[in-house]
């Protein structure tokens, strides 16, 4: 009798038959997918030159050891060039994304249906395009130097920062901002003492967070002509000179440490 109940009894299946054949045609679907991305990147790939690719990497490494370490007083003057294309770039970035973002939050927009996608676009805009190519654009509009590398660097940190701004700005507890309206203050007295207290932890983070990356990214810029330690790179590579190009890239690596320390500490500050 008991063995007749527990055979009556529906046996609990993690995922029902509908469920189980779409997973299995899901993995199908991708494993065919990359084969076949697979054969397309690689149908012009000359494999025979990758049996000597061992020892390419030891010759290479052969020529680019040890570094040239008389080559360093020559990268001070780019690297801070660097710095303040990255410092530079992350200022002015700053200071169009605030009000953009204020623009694109739906609790303090003045328009959802016209001003917000606006703000939106701008911040998408600039998300969509790496660094590196807003270098190359503007180094074709303005000429080489660093004017092009800080340009290219604030409208890399608008979308950044405006993206996460206005979340920040969203996820508000919104009731301290009643409670301020309701003493009858202004527009700018709630945002003054209900809104910025409440993202000036979220920005101050977003901000160190920012000149981290952007150190990184105005590190290469020099190679398409936007100044900084990336034109010391650029001339180094085209030269084959490659224990500067190895000092290049220990100062490089030196500077990021550095910079993800400070980043660090400044995070660690503001919790």
């Amino acid at each position: 009798m008991m063995t007749q109940r527990l055979t009556a009894l529906n046996v609990w299946k993690r995922n029902t038959r509908k469920h189980a054949w779409l997973v299995w045609f899901a993995w199908l679907i991708t494993i065919a997918a990359f084969i076949v991305t697979w054969r397309i990147m690689n149908q012009n790939t000359l494999w025979f030159f990758l049996a000597d690719a061992p020892e390419q990497i030891r010759d290479l490494g052969g020529r680019m050891f040890p570094p040239s370490w008389s080559y360093i007083n020559s990268l001070w003057g780019p690297l801070w060039d660097t710095l303040n294309i990255a410092t530079l770039g992350t200022l002015i970035g700053i200071v169009i994304a605030v009000p953009i973002a204020f623009l694109a939050a739906r609790n303090t927009t003045p328009s959802r249906r016209f001003v917000r996608p606006l703000a939106l676009l701008v911040i998408v805009a600039s998300r969509s395009i790496n660094s590196l190519i807003w270098a190359l654009l503007l180094v074709a509009m303005l000429g080489p130097g660093l004017l092009a590398g800080v340009i290219a660097i604030a409208l890399r940190s608008i979308g950044f920062i405006g993206k996460l701004m206005y979340e920040a700005i969203e996820e508000i507890d919104a009731s301290q901002v009643e409670a301020i309206e309701a003493t009858g203050a202004s527009l700018m007295q709630r945002l003054d003492y209900g809104i910025v207290p409440q993202i000036l932890p979220t920005f101050f983070g977003v901000t160190v967070f920012r000149w981290d990356i952007n150190i990184r990214e105005s590190t290469i810029l020099g190679l398409v002509g936007a100044g900084g330690i990336g034109l010391q790179l650029q001339a180094a590579l085209n030269t084959l000179a490659w224990p500067r190009v190895t000092m290049i890239f220990v100062v490089i690596l030196g500077t990021v440490v550095v910079s993800e320390w400070v980043s660090s500490k400044v995070r660690n500050a503001i919790r």
